[in-house]
């Protein structure tokens, strides 16, 4: 870890995860770099709207605010923009008041390899591929869906929402189920009951998390955690003796068997719900920020 950036929690974020530009990235598509640079340099005073992943960022920028002389989280912006177009998307950040200081504009190139450069905990990007190399270089990162819903959020209360196996654990148990079926699936978990699971990409980022929590006082903590996972007893005893092990909190645990997730989501009232299957995250994505996480054996 950066002496710099010290022990903060570290979010490493695109510009369109962070902004809606899906209109200049058209723009982009169809006519190419010179007409997408004109473009912004054009609009560089015209506001940029929230993007999927703006409420997620604004609230964990304000727990800062909570503790002013130690700031607990930091959000470096990793774009590939120029710093001359990116000039829009620092401007709107102003705007918005967010505390974002840091970032690196590549011109066209793939940022990701700044996600281990600044100390990321969880790197998020509507770009797929960048999302998969920091994944293989072993980062928490999702791609973050287009907005579906019209999210909103009563409180200050920051709600990340995991799936378990090939999220926050690794997906050995979940490659039995796609092989051999649920009953294999279930048997082998019972017989691994007291065996931890290894840990999956946002192994991490949720311990960081949880080390965050850990410095506030019982009802007080704003940060709050919930495993949202298709599994169903028997096969949770494992789960909760693996996180156990950890020493890792999660403040709900919803154990589905199979049923849909996304009412759920809506309940918990989710800031940022992360899982590695595309079903799961589509229907998701209508009542919460999502992120795909393209990880594991149902994304070979």
């Amino acid at each position: 870890m950066s002496k710099i950036l010290g022990d903060k929690l570290i979010v490493a974020i695109s510009s369109r995860a962070l902004f809606n530009l899906e209109q200049s990235h058209q723009i982009f598509e169809r006519d190419g770099v010179a007409a997408y640079s004109k473009y912004q340099i054009d609009n560089e005073e015209k506001l940029l709207q929230p993007g999927p992943a703006f409420i997620l960022v604004k609230k964990l920028l304000a727990l800062n605010k909570r503790a002013p002389e130690t700031p607990v989280v930091e959000v470096v912006l990793l774009s590939r923009n120029s710093a001359d177009t990116g000039l829009r998307i620092f401007n709107s950040i102003r705007h918005y008041q967010l505390d974002i200081s840091r970032a690196a504009f590549t011109s066209g190139r793939s940022p990701y390899s700044y996600v281990s450069a600044f100390s990321s905990h969880l790197f998020l990007s509507t770009d797929v591929d960048d999302v998969k190399a920091a994944l293989n270089d072993g980062f928490a990162a999702a791609t973050i869906l287009p907005k579906s819903g019209d999210y909103s959020s009563s409180d200050e209360e920051v709600r990340i929402a995991f799936d378990g196996d090939a999220v926050i654990f690794s997906d050995e148990a979940e490659k039995i189920y796609k092989s051999d079926g649920l009953e294999a699936f279930t048997q082998n978990e019972v017989d691994s009951a007291d065996k931890p699971l290894a840990g999956g990409p946002f192994k991490t980022f949720l311990a960081a998390l949880h080390r965050l929590q850990s410095d506030y006082a019982g009802d007080h903590c704003p940060i709050r955690t919930a495993l949202v996972t298709a599994r169903s007893a028997p096969a949770h005893e494992r789960v909760i003796k693996t996180l156990r092990q950890w020493n890792i909190r999660i403040d709900e645990a919803l154990f589905l068997g199979g049923m849909q997730k996304a009412e759920f989501l809506k309940s918990f009232e989710a800031d940022v719900f992360f899982d590695d299957q595309t079903s799961h995250c589509d229907a998701a994505v209508e009542h919460v920020a999502t992120g795909h996480v393209p990880h594991g054996v149902s994304n070979q």
